[in-house]
């Protein structure tokens, strides 16, 4: 569990909190959830206050050593005040109303910031005291005009948001060494200009003060129970105090401010001196006039003169009758107003006399809690579009209207119903907007008392109101009245305007206050008077008129009139007018409203009212039903938009769809047509490799050739050599002939070994690339070549050349016969693949258009199409192993063959040893000179048909085998993409026609 330094609420969603710790994080809390919501890092020490702006988005951290900005959104930090230790920051906090943020330093000085840029808009001068002041704690009033600084001084300070000027110093008492806290009191009526400030101090003693007078109003605490801290609700209703022993004190502000209140003491003093008799009768007053007491003055002899006026006994009552509250009386501000002709102004710079004189005789109860629960029922449904008839720049002066306004229909019904009441009760309004319960109140006390009867013909003018003026003008001016009737004039036009408006459209503001000081001080009936008297003295310019539109322009109108003879003729008529007509008879006596309620007001037409009520009531359920209606309307109208934007939307992906697989199929073809190219252009460079590869095997089969004629020549030539020796010696030319024969068996076989050392390498750089069947045929070739040089040992080579021709003739036809094969086998594949690719998009046309049963026609030609192809697999095989035994019956044969050619040859040797020496040389002659033709005519020829056999068929075979693997290759891609293409399809099927009772089928390779 850790320690609360700060708490912080109204977040804009209200019900997360947020609290700082002593470990100088910032948690936010969710009070429904009861889970933690966010936890903020970020300071480096505690945090001493947290402010919230007034959208709830937003919130400044304070620390001693920096001020953050958090985006309580994201919980996420925006931006850092930092500052140097040596100065400290002491509170930054947003201004109410305002898009600027305060920072208050150790140093004395405040800045203001702007909330968007945050560059600094102001900076407040110095205070007097310098140094010496330390501010430790602040408050700003809701409308964030006037900032309040206190610190380690029973000074505190009040500066002036908007000039930037220190405009008061308010000094405490004594008692008062320190301030630790600040708070102003909210008012419901003042407009968030508040007056009245509490201030906690060192003794633990909280004081309320009032800034504008600088008096005392209350205080809460005591040095026996003293307050730690304390919080003011929003409301201004009661005050939350933690006291010094721990437990929590909760205070009525209406119970404290009683006192406060009261009317402020009278100026017009009076001079009181009782003596020991205690009755009315014996008091002595002196009267003091002008706000200020009258000064013995002195005569010429310099003899001080006084004057007493002696109150007799009878007096007491009519006295008693004429006090007002706060000490004033009727009779003497009568007197005063007769004197001066209206009341004073101003007393002092900051105390309205006139306001305080009209609140004595209007003597207003002031109903606080009456007042509250009228404002607490809310705006009235007549004034909720107010502004829509009376468009008035000030918002504040519109807002204290539709309040005022709707306190009076929540009070009497007939006020929601009348449509000249925002006329009547707007100089009032605009009079008392910085306090609305007295604006309510002094307009209930005039509709009560000075619009006596002008509600019983509702909802038509006051009709027996107008008649009594009407005779008044008739007794005192019949001339002007004759000329109204003349014209068709009636009292509506000349006499109503000014009733409903109270004279606030012809006069001006000084104009209207002194006739309404003459009003209130007089009986009611002085204001009918007051019109009629204003229509008499306007008589030259209103004869002069003959046309009704000129009437209603005048009485609607600012006209060059005396306000203080039409007011002197007021009172003649109040004194000349006959009692049969004069309003006094009809009019009630002055009546202030009740203490604690107010009265019912129930003089009017009820029936009328209620039923223009219900009425009022059923057209505006009617607009509500409408504009329900019209909303509804709206939103579906909205949804059919939205829907219709959706569809369009969706549309327009489509197309996108469509296009991007319109490009994705062009890319592909383009790929494919590029893979195409790729292939072409290695199918060229293959086939320039195997061109290369041919022309180094004939260079180096040429230059084996030239090397064996060569060879060939020196052969010839020792051959030469040894006849001439055996013609000279017989013993030689055997013995010569015999080395003759080893020589040529030496050369023979080093030829030979040559031939396959070359044959070697080339095979070994063509191993990697052939198959098992192309190593079996040059295994196969190389003991034919074994064979051959066997034979080339004998001397049969003629009939061992014819066979080895016959046989490698043999070998060259098999192997055409196998590339035929191989070329028939991969053409009947190829159209094969392309039969059933046919057949495969067919089905894959039939599957776009088709259902289920389409689809099952599509496996069972697939099915059919595999058992197909495994019949022409099944056959292909047994025609392989058919031809692999006709090739094993062949390599058979030519190895029979080839041995019995070989023991023939043997026999045929031996045989010619066991012949005599004659007949052995005659035909030694005529085998070397048959033999030498034999070998210059067809060794040349055996080698050359050898040497192109061999490569020939192994460069036959090398082809054939890349061919096949080629031919391979390809088969392979082609049924990888024929798999993969039907993969697409069946998926493309059971997307748009899902299968339900087929067995699944699982296609292989």
């Amino acid at each position: 569990m850790q320690a609360c330094t700060a708490l912080a609420f109204n977040l804009r969603r209200k019900t997360e909190f947020l609290v700082a710790l002593a470990d100088y994080s910032i948690k936010c809390f969710d009070t429904e959830t009861k889970e933690l919501v966010s936890w903020m890092r970020g300071h480096d020490s505690s945090v001493s206050s947290i402010s919230v702006n007034g959208s709830g988005r937003y919130a400044i951290t304070t620390s001693t050593d920096t001020a953050q900005l958090w985006d309580l959104d994201t919980f996420q930090r925006k931006r850092k005040l930092n500052v140097r230790h040596s100065v400290g920051i002491q509170k930054v906090f947003f201004l109410p109303l305002s898009n600027t943020i305060l920072s208050c330093f150790r140093d004395n000085s405040v800045f203001a910031w702007e909330f968007d840029t945050l560059h600094c808009k102001y900076q407040l001068p110095t205070a007097v005291e310098g140094s010496t002041f330390l501010y430790k704690s602040f408050a700003v009033t809701r409308d964030g005009r006037i900032f309040v600084a206190g610190g380690k001084s029973n000074h505190l300070h009040l500066w002036c948001l908007e000039s930037k000027q220190l405009i008061k110093i308010i000094q405490m008492p004594t008692k008062v060494r320190a301030v630790r806290h600040l708070e102003f009191l909210p008012d419901s009526f003042d407009g968030g200009s508040n007056q009245v400030l509490g201030v906690l101090s060192q003794d633990n003693i909280m004081r309320f003060i009032n800034i504008e007078t600088c008096k005392l109003l209350f205080a809460i605490g005591s040095h026996e129970e003293g307050i730690s801290t304390a919080a003011i609700s929003p409301n201004g209703r009661y005050i939350a105090s933690v006291m010094e022993n721990g437990s929590v004190n909760l205070y009525s502000v209406q119970a404290l401010t009683q006192e406060a209140n009261k009317p402020p003491p009278p100026q017009f003093k009076v001079v009181e001196d009782w003596p020991k008799c205690k009755s009315e009768a014996n008091k002595l007053t002196m009267k003091v006039t002008s706000g200020r007491s009258e000064r013995p003055w002195k005569s010429k002899g310099n003899k001080i003169q006084t004057r007493l006026l002696k109150v007799q006994a009878n007096t007491s009552l009519e006295n008693k009758e004429n006090e007002l509250p706060g000490g004033l009386n009727k009779k003497r501000l009568q007197a005063l107003l007769k004197g001066y002709g209206e009341y004073p102004a101003k007393y002092s710079l900051h105390f309205n006399y006139r306001m305080f004189v009209w609140r004595s005789l209007l003597q207003l109860p002031e109903n606080h809690l009456a007042f509250s629960s009228l404002i607490d029922k809310g705006t009235h449904s007549a004034f909720v579009n107010i502004q829509n008839e009376y468009p008035i720049k000030s918002r504040k002066l519109l807002r204290v209207l539709q309040r005022t306004l709707s306190a009076l229909a929540h009070w009497s019904a007939i006020f929601g119903e009348t449509p000249y009441i925002p006329l009547l009760a707007f100089p009032f309004v605009k009079l008392f907007q910085n306090n609305q319960l007295i604006c309510f109140e002094v307009v209930a006390t005039v509709v009560v008392n000075f619009c006596q009867h002008w509600f019983e013909y509702f909802p038509n003018p006051p009709v027996n109101v107008l008649s009594m003026m009407e005779n008044i003008l008739a007794h005192h001016d019949k001339e002007l009245l004759q000329h109204f009737i003349k014209y068709n004039v009636t009292s509506q036009v000349y006499a109503w305007p000014l009733l409903e408006t109270l004279f606030s459209e012809v006069l001006t503001r000084e104009e209207w206050l002194k006739v309404f000081d003459n009003i209130f001080s007089n009986h009611p009936s002085y204001f009918l008077m007051i019109v009629v008297a204003y229509i008499v003295c306007s008589r030259a310019p209103l004869l002069h008129c003959n046309q009704r539109q000129d009437f209603e322009y005048f009485f609607h109108h600012r006209n060059n009139l005396d306000i203080n003879v039409v007011i002197k003729e007021a009172y003649h008529f109040m004194e000349a007018t006959p009692p049969d007509i004069h309003p006094q008879r009809v009019l009630d006596d002055f009546v202030p409203l009740t203490k604690g309620q107010y009265p019912v007001f129930n003089k009017y037409p009820k029936f009328i009212v209620d039923y223009q009520t219900q009425e009022w009531e059923r057209i505006r359920q009617d607009e509500i039903e409408y504009l329900r209606e019209r909303q509804l309307m709206h939103e579906l109208e909205a949804k059919a938009q939205e829907r219709k934007a959706e569809d369009e939307a969706w549309y327009r992906k489509q197309e996108l769809l469509r296009e991007a697989e319109e490009q994705r199929r062009k890319m592909l073809l383009e790929e494919e047509k590029k893979l195409a190219e790729q292939r072409q252009r290695l199918a060229a460079v293959k086939r320039e490799l195997k061109v290369k590869e041919l022309q180094f095997l004939d260079a180096s089969r040429r230059r084996f050739l030239k090397y064996q004629q060569d060879q060939r020549q020196m052969e010839l030539k020792r051959l030469d050599d040894e006849i001439a020796r055996k013609a000279s010696i017989r013993e030689q030319e055997t013995a010569a002939t015999v080395q003759d024969v080893e020589v040529r068996q030496m050369e023979l076989e080093s030829q030979r070994q040559l031939f396959e050392q070359h044959l070697i390498k080339d095979q070994e750089s063509s191993t990697q690339e052939m198959k098992e069947d192309i190593d079996a045929s040059r295994r196969k070739a190389d003991l034919e070549d074994h064979v051959v040089q066997r034979l080339v040992e004998t001397d049969r080579e003629e009939k061992q050349k014819a066979q080895m021709v016959a046989e490698e003739n043999l070998a060259k036809a098999e192997q055409k016969c196998i590339e035929v094969d191989w070329r028939l086998q991969a053409l009947h594949k190829l159209r094969h693949d392309d039969q059933d690719r046919e057949k495969r998009y067919e089905e894959i046309a039939k599957l776009l258009h088709d259902n289920r049963v389409k689809e099952a026609e599509l496996l069972k030609a697939m099915r059919e199409a595999e058992e197909k192809k495994w019949e022409e697999v099944i056959q292909k095989k047994a025609q392989l192993e058919e031809e692999q035994k006709a090739a094993a019956a062949a390599h058979e044969h030519r190895k029979q063959f080839l041995e019995d050619k070989m023991n023939g040859a043997l026999d045929l040797a031996e045989k010619l040893q066991r012949e005599d020496g004659f007949f052995e040389r005659l035909h030694d002659l005529k085998a070397g000179r048959t033999g030498r033709g034999v070998e210059f005519q067809q060794v040349p020829k055996s080698g050359n048909v050898c040497l192109n056999d061999l490569s020939a068929s192994e460069s036959s075979s090398y082809m054939s085998s890349v061919r096949r693997q080629e031919l391979a290759c390809q088969e392979r891609e082609l049924m990888a993409e024929v798999r993969q293409l039907r993969q697409k399809l069946t998926a493309q099927a059971r997307i748009r026609h899902p299968p339900t009772h087929l067995s699944s089928t699982k296609w292989t390779t």
